[in-house]
């Protein structure tokens, strides 16, 4: 983790209370994407894993609270990830969304994307 503090931001700011837990989609064994919303506060927590195989997802972002903008920080697999040559490929970036987004998330073979929702304005 030390070689890469900013990607190990998100598991920084990850709470450990939890007020809503969704599964946004899965195929047991294969996949899985989930969301969840920090206690008492509104913010959201996504995580999402895939095996050997590589895939693209569109993740419809209507569990966010609708009139409100969000800042989305996504840690994604780079360009030339892949579980077995390039374990470590990694990009982080940031866009503004709301409850009527949708993000299309690329996971590389055995990778995954984990984004934090924080509205925008707050810390």
């Amino acid at each position: 983790y030390a070689a890469h503090p900013d990607a190990f931001q998100f598991i920084e700011d990850v709470p450990v209370d939890w007020d809503d837990t969704r599964i946004l989609a899965a195929e047991p064994g294969d996949y899985i994407t989930t969301v969840r919303r920090a206690k008492g506060k509104d913010e959201w927590y996504l995580g999402s894993i895939t095996d050997e195989q590589a895939r693209q997802q569109t993740i419809k972002l209507d569990f966010l609270t609708p009139g409100r903008r969000y800042e989305a920080t996504i840690y994604a697999d780079g360009n030339e990830a892949d579980w077995q040559k390039n374990p470590t490929s990694y990009q982080i970036t940031k866009q503004v969304v709301t409850s009527k987004s949708a993000l299309t998330l690329r996971l590389a073979a055995g990778g995954g994307a984990a984004i934090s929702f924080k509205l925008v304005g707050s810390k």
